[in-house]
């Protein structure tokens, strides 16, 4: 086994082989039966001695001369564990040579990764990790935990995976879910060393070329959709700038094209999803050259279709019912929004969104003094630094009528 500090050191040289090749070994070797931590280690191994051989003797096919190096370390492994335990190394069946087809490995090894038995931190940790090509360290700062405290984590999943047989086929569901919360982490963070956002798209995109399931493709062009925005959200000074004030000369029009592309593609299916749905609202929004020409009406029709696809209120998506009231705002009147944030106030709970959205409709309504006080409350209960500054810039806006 490689020591983590030997890892760590040459990790930035093993990325030079490409990311689409490592995962793709790793899953066959997986495929075949192997336990997760044991071919991972076999792996770097073998990027270890690549490192030394192929500048001198590059292989023809580099895949497989990975495999089959890989592939004699874990015969090697298991000769001498068969040793320390005094077995006869004929009780060991040599493993069958790697199969390195192409096919959908790295879909494979990304459900592999998002094991429904897994804990969500460690189906994120473990899937950038292995999937993405990210070292420990790096996933560590993207998150902002120790290193050895991720560590830790990637261990616990790789052990929670040990001695299964991962050759059946996981819950897309799960994985897209993974991938957004990989997405989230990176699109509203701070900024880190590691393009958490642009490493969900990347995997995403892989995906979408594996599976025909159109909410794949609705979840690409939703992370398209946000991520063209990205330039102006944050201010100069790194403040938190709101969809309505940014400057729209920023977005990324190359992205938004994609984005609506793909999403089209999606919806043709006509089997529409969360995804796909948050997409059509977030492509409206995309569209529309200034805040003013927003086409509320339409962002309330699709914000009615993704409430409806959960029937039980107590399981409705927070983000969801709260985004549904401010088009309810825009389209029926202030008034009207803020019946439906009452409606809510008992599912929901006392959370910071609901005082931010009743702020904002406050501030719809021109009632400033009520705004700066839902402001103030949503401040008091926000848990991210950025957005709680954020609402405290704007309930001091509002008491001094400057919004």
């Amino acid at each position: 086994m490689i020591d983590e500090p030997t890892r760590r050191l040459d990790e930035g040289a093993l990325r030079g082989f490409g990311r689409d090749l490592i995962p793709q070994v790793l899953a066959g070797l997986v495929r075949r039966g192997e336990d997760f931590d044991a071919a991972e280690d076999a792996l770097q191994e073998a990027l270890l001695e690549a490192l030394r051989v192929w500048p001198e003797h590059p292989p023809r096919d580099p895949r497989a001369w990975l495999a089959t190096v890989a592939t004699r370390r874990l015969v090697d492994a298991r000769r001498s564990e068969a040793a320390r335990h005094r077995r006869e190394e004929a009780t060991y069946a040599e493993p069958r040579a790697a199969a390195t087809e192409e096919g959908d490995d790295t879909l494979f090894l990304l459900f592999c990764c998002c094991h429904p038995e897994l804990a969500p931190a460690s189906q994120v940790a473990l899937t950038l990790r292995a999937v993405g090509g990210l070292s420990t360290r790096e996933i560590a700062d993207a998150f902002y935990v120790p290193e050895a405290t991720m560590a830790q984590r990637i261990s616990r999943a790789k052990r929670a995976l040990k001695g299964r047989r991962l050759d059946q086929p996981g819950d897309l569901a799960v994985v897209l879910r993974v991938l957004y919360l990989v997405y989230t982490a990176g699109h509203i963070g701070p900024p880190t060393r590691v393009d958490l956002a642009g490493e969900a798209i990347r995997l995403a995109r892989q995906l979408t070329l594996a599976t025909e399931e159109p909410e794949a493709r609705g979840l690409l062009a939703l992370m398209l959709l946000n991520h063209a925005r990205l330039p102006a959200r944050l201010d100069s000074e790194g403040r938190i700038v709101t969809l309505d004030r940014q400057d729209r000369g920023l977005w990324d029009t190359r992205a938004i094209a994609e984005g609506v592309r793909v999403l089209q593609s999606a919806l043709a299916v006509q089997r529409p999803g969360r995804y796909q749905i948050e997409a059509a609202i977030a492509a409206l929004h995309d569209d529309a050259a200034s805040a003013e020409e927003t086409d509320w009406p339409q962002i309330l029709a699709w914000y009615d279709d993704l409430v409806a696809l959960t029937d039980d209120p107590v399981h409705q998506d927070p983000a969801a019912v709260l985004g549904r009231a401010v088009a309810v705002g825009h389209v029926l009147g202030p008034a009207a929004g803020l019946r439906e944030t009452d409606r809510l106030r008992e599912v929901l709970g006392d959370r910071h969104r609901w005082h931010a959205v009743r702020g904002h409709l406050h501030e719809l309504a021109g009632d400033l003094p009520a705004a700066g006080a839902a402001y103030a409350d949503a401040a008091r209960r926000a848990t991210d630094v950025a957005e709680r500054d954020h609402l405290v810039r704007q309930a001091a806006r509002a008491r001094a009528g400057e919004l």
